[in-house]
């Protein structure tokens, strides 16, 4: 492709975006919900059953195009800013809010560590977070707040840790930890889903709160239908 086309294709994308949403609106007006709703959400979302909700959602509007992404909270920010996306579930350390969007707090709890089944580790019901910072972490990404969680309870206690593998797959750092590579930090309410993996309490736990985001304008129809599924409405 051309420089010229690559420059031309921004405008492009929005063009037929706009047609589609406004084919969108005219079926909404006659009482049907169609188009096409884009999701994102990080991969350890526990405040919502999200696969319950979008079978929920689909047995309403099976007319709706549903597209699904995981990815860190700060892209999926950016990306429903731009209005690429429709929705996201975040996790953010507290304090920390969504900019340029709307936001509801879906929940709040706090990061465990995970280790594997024979781990010294194991037999642990609560420590302090100098223990584990003697361990070889698996952990997400530099930059990205699931990261910044965990890094941040270190920080505060004064100590190091090495992390030896970075991922961005959730279900790709529950393997790891079953080859007992590296121990790992996650949401409480989220690692029942990582099953039979020992789980220690941190005194003093980080703690994480959950939000749903959507765009400040109004959403399309799809995206009202599935706010209104959760409850919500697209007012904020």
């Amino acid at each position: 492709m051309t420089a010229a086309g690559e420059a031309f294709l921004p405008a492009a994308r929005q063009a037929l975006d706009a047609a589609e949403r406004a084919r969108a609106e005219v079926a909404a007006a006659a009482g049907e919900i169609r188009g096409r709703l884009a999701i994102g959400a990080i991969s350890t979302v526990a405040a919502v059953d999200l696969p319950s909700v979008l079978k929920e959602f689909h047995l309403r509007h099976r007319e709706v195009r549903i597209s699904v992404r995981t990815s860190p909270s700060e892209e999926l920010t950016e990306r429903v800013r731009q209005g690429a996306l429709d929705v996201g579930f975040l996790g953010l350390p507290p304090g920390v809010r969504p900019q340029g969007v709307r936001c509801r707090e879906l929940a709040r709890g706090e990061l465990v560590v995970v280790v594997a089944p024979d781990h010294p580790l194991a037999d642990h019901e609560h420590v302090n977070v100098r223990r584990p910072a003697e361990e070889t972490f698996v952990d997400f990404p530099a930059g990205t707040a699931g990261r910044a969680h965990s890094d941040a309870a270190f920080v505060a206690a004064g100590v190091r840790r090495e992390v030896a593998f970075e991922v961005t797959a959730v279900h790709l750092m529950d393997r790891l930890i079953r080859q007992d590579l590296g121990i790992g930090m996650l949401p409480a309410a989220f690692v029942p889903e990582l099953a039979d993996l020992p789980v220690v309490r941190l005194r003093d736990a980080p703690a994480r709160i959950e939000h749903l985001i959507w765009s400040r304008h109004q959403p399309s129809p799809a995206a009202a239908a599935f706010l209104a599924v959760l409850g919500i409405g697209g007012e904020g």
